[in-house]
């Protein structure tokens, strides 16, 4: 009997293309993972994955079970993860989102608030964080998503829900993807691509001025897309979080990651919200719903 195990193991290998970087995703053992494929194709019948030097590629028959998979597991996560329903709630609350957030975080969560609160109105605008500070402070938003980190007013409170990962994005085969470790001195003999969206420029800055290195930028830009894709095509590297990596550019060319040794900050994304602001009933419950999905199982596993 095919597992949901094995299936998230499968995923996340074809996204990683490296058995260890799956792993290392997963928090847990390289022969785990290795076992689950095993014991997939072995059901199966049919080979998923190539195996090679590089990694991990997936045949025909792999990318064939990759659909299948993908909706097996929002299936189950659908199933497993409907938001109770609350006709009760009423009225209409103003919020605003940071580019990052509403692009690759947001979605999701909107279709969900939506369903578990058909009568309230949710008033979103995309900003930058200046904007959104601004709107806090005169009472013209309620809330807002936003990376916490880059909020600079003492008035401001944030509440972090997660962090996500930043690490090195390579193209397929590069020489340091190789290396049993990379820093950022490795780093910094490369050419750079420097996001810049979010003030993702000023923080990178903060990184590499801890580590006495520079990076040697040849292009900053506000596309995470074209990011992707100059990476892809072996015209320099970046680092970014997980929140925004996905292994393939539009070309169809594949992406690496690698964690560096050097301590680099997480994006770390939160409410926020203005510090003597009187929570309303409609605060108060969008602030419940992303504490129960993302705080609330984690104080569980603290516990046990």
């Amino acid at each position: 009997m095919i597992t949901l195990r094995q299936i998230r193991y499968f995923v996340a290998t074809a996204e990683m293309g490296q058995i260890s970087q799956a792993a290392i995703q997963l928090n847990i053992s390289q022969s785990a993972v290795t076992t689950a494929i095993q014991e997939l194709e072995g059901m199966l019948g049919k080979a998923l994955f190539q195996r090679s030097v590089h990694g991990m590629t997936l045949t025909e028959n792999g990318n064939y079970f990759l659909n299948h998979a993908y909706a097996i597991l929002r299936s189950v996560d659908d199933a497993t993860n409907i938001p109770l329903t609350d006709d009760r709630m009423k009225g209409s609350l103003n919020m605003a989102a940071s580019y990052t957030v509403m692009g690759y975080f947001l979605p999701f969560h909107l279709q969900r608030l939506s369903y578990g609160f058909p009568h309230l109105t949710l008033n979103l605008n995309e900003r930058e964080r200046s904007d959104i500070e601004r709107g806090l402070l005169d009472r013209s938003l309620d809330l807002s998503l936003v990376l916490t980190a880059n909020l600079t007013h003492p008035a401001i409170t944030a509440e972090t829900l997660f962090n996500s990962e930043r690490r090195l994005w390579l193209p397929s085969r590069h020489p340091l993807c190789d290396q049993p470790e990379v820093s950022l001195a490795d780093v910094a003999n490369e050419p750079f691509i420097m996001l810049t969206v979010d003030e993702a420029d000023h923080s990178a800055m903060r990184y590499w001025e801890q580590s006495g290195h520079r990076p040697k930028v040849m292009l900053r830009t506000s596309s995470v897309e074209a990011v992707r894709s100059m990476v892809a095509n072996g015209l320099g590297v970046a680092i970014l979080s997980d929140l925004v990596y996905r292994p393939w550019s539009l070309e169809g060319r594949r992406i690496e990651t690698r964690s560096l040794t050097d301590r680099v900050h997480p994006m770390s994304v939160g409410l926020a919200w203005y510090r003597d602001a009187d929570f309303t009933p409609a605060m108060q419950a969008i602030r419940e719903y992303f504490r129960n999905v993302f705080l609330t199982p984690q104080l569980a596993s603290t516990r046990r």
